[in-house]
C-alpha cells in the first residue's frame, strides 16, 4: 500500500481484505451478537430467511439460529421489510423508520403500473389497507390469514394480490414484519405497536446516513455502487458523496489503478491475509452490493456464482476473494465445490470425524490470497452444523 498526496493507492489485495473487514467477512472480525453484526453491516439480504440467518452467523461468534428469530421476535431488535431496490432485508429495528420514509416513496411510485395490472385501483386499495390494519389490530397474523380477511370484507384476494396489498401497507408504514412461528411462517403486525420511533431522519439527512452506513460496511466503494444498491440512482445521491468527501468523513482511494473509489475514514489503515475462511450463505450481501464483482469473485467464475434466474450460490471466501460454492446435501452434510481443485464432500454434521477438504485444492493464484487451512474449512462447516441445530 502506498499513499500519495490526496489519494490513497490500494493494489487488488489490498482493496478485498479491506471490504471483507467492512463487511464482517474477514480480518478475523466477528462480532457476538445479532444486533452487533447489524450495526456493522447495517443489512442483510433477507428473501430467504433462513439464508439470511447464515449470513449473521458468518459475521458473528458463537450465534444460534435461535438467536436470530429472537432478535426478530421477542427482542423486537431487528426487523425484517422492503428496502433496498424493494428487496427484503434485515435492518437494525431503530433504523426501520427512517430507511422506509426514505426509501419507500420511489417503491410505492414504481408498484403503480403492477397494481393497475392486478385490477387494485384507489377503491381496492384503500379497502386493502383498511382490512390489514382492522386485522393486525387483533395480533400477528400470516399474509395468507390476511388473505382470508381480504375475502370476506369482499375483496377478491387471489393470486398476487394478497402479497401487493400487505408489501404495499409495510411501504406505507401501517404494517411490519412481525415474529416468525414455529412452523416457519412469517406474521405480520402493526408498526406503531411492534417498531421503536422513527430516528428522524430525512431527505438529504437521510441519504448522508444511509451512504454514511453503506461505506461503514462495503467500503471501499464507488458512487456507482452505492446509487445501485441502494436504488436510488445517482442524480438523488452524487450530492450526498461530495458532502461526505468535502467532510473529511471518507478518503478517497483508488483500486487497481481505478479511481472513484472511498473508504471511511478511520479505518484500518491496512491489513495482512490471515487465511480467513467464510462459508457464506446465498445471496450474500458481500456478493451484491458492487457494480464490479472483479476484486471478489475471478471473472472466470462468475457463471459458478450467479448461475442465472436471480440466483446467487453459496461462496466459499478466504480474505475476502471467493474461492468456491458450497450447498447442503441431501443427507444435509455441507458439499464443497472448490474452483481450484475437485469437488469435496464434507459430512460434518453427520460424521464429527471425517476430515476437512484437502487445502492444497485451494492454492492461491491471486498475489496476497493464502490458501485455506483444512482446519479453518473444516471448522466453518461444523459451526454451520452448530448454529442450525442449538
Amino acid at each position: 500500500m502506498s499513499r500519495g498526496t490526496n489519494v490513497r493507492e490500494l493494489d487488488p489485495s489490498e482493496g478485498r481484505l479491506l471490504r471483507a473487514w467492512s463487511q464482517g467477512v474477514g480480518g478475523d472480525r466477528r462480532a457476538t451478537s445479532v444486533p452487533d453484526v447489524l450495526e456493522g453491516c447495517l443489512a442483510v439480504q433477507a428473501q430467504d430467511l433462513r439464508a439470511a440467518a447464515l449470513g449473521l452467523r458468518a459475521r458473528g461468534s458463537g450465534l444460534t439460529e435461535a438467536d436470530v428469530y429472537l432478535a426478530l421476535g421477542a427482542a423486537r431488535s431487528v426487523v425484517r421489510g422492503w428496502f433496498m431496490r424493494g428487496t427484503l432485508y434485515l435492518v437494525p429495528a431503530r433504523d426501520a423508520g427512517w430507511l422506509r420514509e426514505l426509501l419507500a416513496p420511489q417503491l410505492l411510485r414504481r408498484s403503480e403500473r403492477r397494481y393497475r395490472e392486478l385490477g387494485l385501483g384507489p377503491a381496492e386499495l384503500a379497502l386493502g389497507e383498511r382490512v390489514i390494519t382492522d386485522a393486525l389490530a387483533d395480533g400477528p397474523l400470516t399474509r395468507d390469514e390476511l388473505a382470508a380477511r381480504m375475502t370476506e370484507a369482499g375483496l377478491h384476494a387471489s393470486g398476487q394480490i394478497p402479497f401487493h396489498l400487505v408489501r404495499r401497507s409495510a411501504l406505507l408504514g401501517t404494517a411490519c414484519f412481525g415474529p416468525v412461528r414455529e412452523d416457519g411462517s412469517a406474521t405480520y403486525v402493526l408498526a406503531k405497536d411492534w417498531l421503536p420511533d422513527a430516528a428522524g431522519l430525512s431527505g438529504a439527512d437521510a441519504v448522508e446516513e444511509l451512504l454514511r452506513r453503506y461505506l461503514t460496511a462495503h467500503g471501499p466503494a464507488t458512487v456507482a455502487d452505492f446509487a445501485t444498491w441502494s436504488g436510488l440512482g445517482l442524480p438523488a445521491v452524487r450530492s450526498a458523496w461530495k458532502e461526505l468527501l468535502g467532510a473529511g468523513l471518507t478518503e478517497p482511494c483508488r483500486v487497481d489503478g481505478q479511481d472513484g473509489y472511498v473508504l471511511p475514514a478511520g479505518g484500518p489503515s491496512g491489513l495482512e491475509p490471515t487465511g480467513d475462511v467464510r462459508l457464506l450463505p446465498a445471496y450474500d450481501n458481500y456478493l451484491v452490493g458492487f457494480t464490479d464483482r472483479r476484486l471478489s469473485v475471478p471473472p472466470e467464475h462468475d457463471r459458478r456464482v450467479w448461475p442465472g434466474g436471480g440466483q446467487i450460490s453459496a461462496t466459499v471466501v478466504v480474505d475476502g476473494l471467493v474461492r468456491g460454492v458450497w450447498r447442503r446435501d441431501r443427507t444435509r452434510a455441507v458439499a464443497l465445490d472448490l474452483f481450484d481443485g475437485a469437488p469435496d464432500d464434507a459430512g460434518a454434521e453427520e460424521t464429527p470425524d471425517a476430515a476437512a477438504p484437502d487445502a492444497k485444492a485451494l492454492d492461491a493464484k491471486a498475489p496476497g490470497v493464502t490458501a485455506p487451512d483444512a482446519k479453518a474449512l473444516d471448522a466453518e462447516i461444523r459451526d454451520i452444523s452448530r448454529f442450525l441445530a442449538a
